[in-house]
């Protein structure tokens, strides 16, 4: 059965992470035949994790590597760069269902574990993951209770966290916003472009290929092998690993089952020596809300590629994965009202960069990690935790593929398949004014 591929990634605004690095190495477009034992397709964290747990379980595997676009131009180089290790869904008392939280702090430790020997083993600049903890900001005093629910929450996981008073949060940041925040150790915030381009780079030096601009449009299985097919080229190979994340449905999977979310991002441009000095603040800093459905603000600095103030909220639920320019207005006009109440001292600035990333979902939090066929497998369905659970999908989907298993791979193959949404309309209609609101009730954070 030949599959077609309906549907290729379509975001709005650049990939502000990647723009603001140096010029990157770049890797050819697939031309002409190939082979391969595992066909990768999707170069984003889950993608280049499954290529580098391949080449420790198989050094001399043939891999290959296909992206639609350049490294760090999709979803890895439009995140907010969080790599956290605890529970950050607030709404929940739990990361993803009753009794689940240890066993995922675990995991997301063992994906930070993977990163940082990565970064060890590929000598990617350590600014780019950086394990400097987060901070969640409360704007309010229903914030602030939330905050220490969830700081109680984490004594009774037996984890580390410190309450920072607003004076606290004001020489954190250089904001008096903020009327508390909850901080933890254990997150790595990333300069999320940067760490994947190191990643592709030291894979690439390990004799995996990676193709750029090389979009799959169909595959079939054609005895025991699979046909992957782009623009320019064909590769037959063994096993095929999507890594595609809500484009799974785009490859013929798991529709009527998944959530494509945008959420909307902007990025300051390189504070000058006046802005720098109104702002006030630490160099470095990372807030998430403890509403769930408010602002994440983070601070870099010249090692991760400026003095900029990066701010993402708003979501919007889109099942035809295409959010359009006039939702990225309306968010460009929230965002800048967002940082003008935070940073009076900067008020107006005009941002450089403004973008949209896409997210999957799934209602019941799962994923969708496993063999779809013989031979093909799947590690997507994130769930809005990227940089952590496309790290575990990845390695458990290599795990998988060469035909061993760990902690990680048991997991994911545990996990129930992800539950079947409304039918449209009722799905895009409800859950927009769901978020809307939503996003009304966290205004302030």
């Amino acid at each position: 059965m030949t599959r077609k591929v309906t549907q290729l990634p379509a975001l709005i605004g650049p990939a502000a992470w990647a723009d603001i690095l140096p010029k990157p190495a770049t890797y050819p477009a697939l031309s002409g035949p190939a082979t391969a034992d595992v066909v990768i397709i999707g170069a984003g964290f889950a993608g280049l994790s499954a290529a580098r747990r391949v080449k420790q379980l198989a050094p001399d595997a043939p891999v290959i590597v296909l992206d639609a676009l350049r490294i760090a131009q999709g979803s890895a180089g439009r995140n907010s760069g969080f790599m956290i290790d605890l529970p950050h869904d607030l709404a929940s008392s739990d990361y993803a269902g009753p009794g689940n939280d240890r066993a995922l702090i675990d995991l997301n430790r063992q994906a930070i574990d993977f990163g940082r020997t990565a970064v060890d083993e590929f000598g990617i600049p350590p600014d780019y993951f950086d394990p400097s903890g987060k901070v969640n900001g409360a704007a309010t005093e229903a914030a602030h209770q939330h905050n220490l629910t969830y700081g109680a929450h984490l004594t009774h996981l037996g984890e580390d966290s410190e309450m920072l008073d607003a004076q606290q949060m004001r020489e954190l940041t250089g904001s008096s916003h903020y009327l508390s925040g909850l901080y933890t150790p254990g997150t790595v915030t990333l300069q999320p472009a940067g760490y994947i381009r190191g990643l592709a780079a030291g894979l690439a030096a390990q004799g995996v290929q990676i193709h750029e601009c090389s979009p799959v449009i169909e595959f079939t299985k054609q005895g025991r092998d699979w046909q992957v097919t782009t623009p320019k080229g064909q590769i037959s190979a063994g096993k095929v690993i999507l890594t595609v994340n809500g484009h799974l449905q785009s490859f013929g999977f798991a529709k009527g089952r998944l959530m494509q979310l945008f959420l909307f991002a902007m990025m300051t441009p390189d504070l000058g020596t006046e802005s720098l000095r109104k702002l006030g603040g630490q160099p470095r800093w990372g807030i998430t809300p403890s509403d769930p459905m408010g602002t994440t603000m983070r601070r870099i600095d010249t090692r991760q590629g400026g003095n900029r103030i990066i701010t993402r909220t708003c979501a919007v639920l889109k099942p035809g994965m295409r959010a359009s320019q006039a939702q990225m207005r309306r968010a460009a006009g929230v965002m800048q009202r967002k940082f003008d109440q935070r940073f009076p001292q900067l008020a107006g600035l005009a941002m450089e960069y403004q973008w949209s990333g896409h997210l999957c979902l799934s209602r019941n939090g799962v994923s969708v990690t496993g063999e779809l066929e013989p031979g093909l497998f799947s590690a997507c369905a994130q769930n809005g935790l990227g940089t952590a659970r496309g790290t575990l999908t990845g390695i458990a989907a290599a795990e998988m593929a060469m035909g061993t298993n760990s902690e990680i791979s048991r997991f994911f193959s545990a996990e129930a398949q992800p539950t079947r949404l409304p039918p449209q309309p009722f799905q895009e209609i409800g859950a927009n004014l769901v978020l809307r609101y939503r996003e009304w009730q966290a205004r302030a954070d």
